[in-house]
């Protein structure tokens, strides 16, 4: 699995012209399932999102988590970001995982957080979405799951 994770202010997610997730502060998970992903994979990133301190304290340093400042997080499905772009012009999905696989593990991802106690929003799997993000710093990183380092 792969997430592009964002520090927000705000952000939406809007399908047509349907607006169908919104939150405040918090955290935008862009999440890339892999064809060799499971359970330990999504479990790992959970944990990982829920205790990420990339949030200032009062002294400037990040030492605060999502669940220290009672932010929300928006996490939307993104297989791009398993797109090879070593080889040609046009990237290659082939290490995606397929769209029913994909499905099932970002819909236990999601839950997984909210079991976790967060405040979640969602997009919508496999639509063509809108999402706009206001960046916070910006502070942007990628996370793979342990078996991709």
């Amino acid at each position: 699995m792969r997430a592009v994770v964002q520090r927000v202010k705000s952000a939406t997610v809007s399908v047509g012209e349907d607006r169908i997730a919104s939150i405040g502060r918090g955290l935008v998970v862009f999440l890339g399932v892999g064809k060799e992903d499971d359970p330990g994979d999504l479990e790992y990133l959970v944990g990982k999102i829920q205790h990420l301190r990339i949030f200032q304290d009062e002294g400037e340093k990040f030492n605060l988590s999502l669940m220290d400042v009672g932010g929300e997080i928006l996490v939307v499905s993104q297989f791009t970001l398993f797109g090879d772009c070593r080889r040609g012009r046009r990237p290659s999905f082939t290490d995606a995982a397929d769209p029913e696989c994909a499905l099932n593990i970002y819909d236990h991802f999601v839950s997984r957080l909210k079991e976790k106690g967060l405040r979640v929003q969602a997009g919508r799997f496999q639509a063509m979405m809108m999402v706009n993000v206001d960046n916070d710093g910006p502070v942007t990183l990628l996370l793979d799951s342990e078996k991709r380092f």
